[in-house]
């Protein structure tokens, strides 16, 4: 191994008497280069993108959400909250009701969801983030609404004169027919407090009220919640907690983390990453031909060397492990300089922000060393197979031709 990789490095160092074979090396040096670079960049890319994608769902998902394995509804009872609180590496907790509903103001109407949180919500979820304009103000007649939700129905905050109607069907058993309209739904008129602004989406999606006004709105009683949500202390196993408080609460509930919350976001990046990644490394595969040929070049140049080695008492094998350790060495510093290119390339955009995409939003970007591992380890397992290909053209029979 040693005498094959002394002389792959001293063919890799020296120039050829054929200029075009040395342009050929160089052309196939700068190809791996930008080509690593490039796959890189778009990896980093759109793990900006994932993060900055995910940043809009986790404002509003807790680290940790308990809800019904089976209904839309289930009670806590006030013991199971003292447990709850002892729980090692449970930072806090709070409860939930959300129900879909109908709002109407002044002849314009939505259908959004009510979301009855308890006084604990501001210790979960970061909602100083969210909120757009107004104060955060929830009690049994105030309530902070989504700003697409404010603008379709044209409510500005603190309209007590003209108060935003909140309408749920009530639960009930028999045919609707046979009921009058107003024993179907309760009302509840409430104002609007303050406006909080995430995505289009969610903003159009909640309307966040106190916990007991949607209880009494969707007549549940005070221990009846759709979910809970939980806040682990930056030192907690998530694994350790989960355990734990599936052992307070039972088996009724379901246990699910922000990716579980979200598993139809989290596949869909995933697809989308791996398609990324595969179109790229199709692109590197086509590039890195270059390699197979730069290498067969090589052989054919150094052609009288080889055949001087091999009289010398050189195996076949040997010989072919010099190319091979020479495509490698060729793939795998252009790989590393790419990579540091793109490395590069991602900090300043880190740090300048000079690709917008508006004028106050800088393009996001990620730099992850798992990145780099799957680059540096696909432009050396294509090299591999590349050099191993291309050195396989050593062979007695071009050993036999040569002058």
């Amino acid at each position: 191994m040693t005498v094959p990789l002394y002389i792959a490095k001293r063919y890799l160092r020296s120039k050829s008497s054929q200029n075009a074979v040395n342009v050929i090396n160089f052309f196939t040096f700068f190809v791996i280069v930008i080509g690593s670079a490039a796959l890189f960049i778009v990896l980093s890319g759109f793990a900006g993108l994932k993060i900055f994608s995910l940043s809009f769902t986790n404002s509003l998902d807790p680290a940790l959400k308990a809800v019904p394995a089976t209904g839309k509804f289930f009670s806590i009872e006030p013991y199971q909250e003292q447990q709850l609180r002892a729980i090692e590496g449970l930072a806090n907790y709070a409860k939930e009701l959300e129900e879909k509903v109908y709002l109407e103001h002044r002849g314009k109407n939505h259908i959004a969801y009510l979301k009855g949180i308890d006084t604990n919500y501001a210790n979960v979820m970061a909602i100083d983030s969210m909120l757009y304009f107004g104060d955060w103000k929830i009690n049994s007649v105030q309530v902070v609404a989504g700003i697409g939700i404010a603008n379709k129905l044209g409510v500005t905050v603190n309209q007590f004169r003209n108060p935003l109607q909140v309408y749920a069907f009530k639960p009930g058993l028999g045919s609707i027919s046979q009921q009058s309209i107003s024993t179907l739904y309760s009302q509840a008129p409430v104002v609007i407090s303050g406006v909080y602004a995430v995505e289009a989406t969610l903003d159009d999606k909640y309307v966040f009220a106190d916990l007991a006004m949607a209880q009494a709105l969707l007549e549940k009683n005070s221990l009846q919640v759709s979910g809970i949500n939980f806040k682990l202390e930056e030192s907690a196993s998530e694994t350790d907690v989960r355990k734990k408080i599936s052992a307070v609460l039972g088996s009724s509930i379901s246990l699910k983390n922000r990716q579980e919350i979200n598993s139809t976001i989290y596949k869909m990046l995933n697809t989308e990453h791996t398609a990324t990644y595969l179109i790229f490394t199709l692109v590197l595969i086509i590039a890195l031909f270059n390699v197979m040929g730069a290498i067969i070049m090589m052989i054919l140049d150094k052609q009288q060397n080889t055949k001087m080695l091999y009289c010398l008492g050189t195996t076949i094998k040997q010989l072919q492990l010099i190319y091979f350790i020479q495509g490698l060495l060729v793939t795998s510093i252009g790989g590393g300089i790419g990579i540091a290119v793109g490395s590069l390339l991602i900090w300043s955009q880190l740090t300048f922000g000079w690709l917008k995409i508006t004028p106050s939003l800088a393009y996001p970007v990620a730099f992850e060393m798992i990145n780099v591992g799957i680059v540096f380890a696909t432009i050396f397992i294509l090299g591999a197979i590349a050099s191993k290909i291309a050195s396989g053209r050593v062979n007695k029979k071009l050993l036999q031709t040569a002058l």
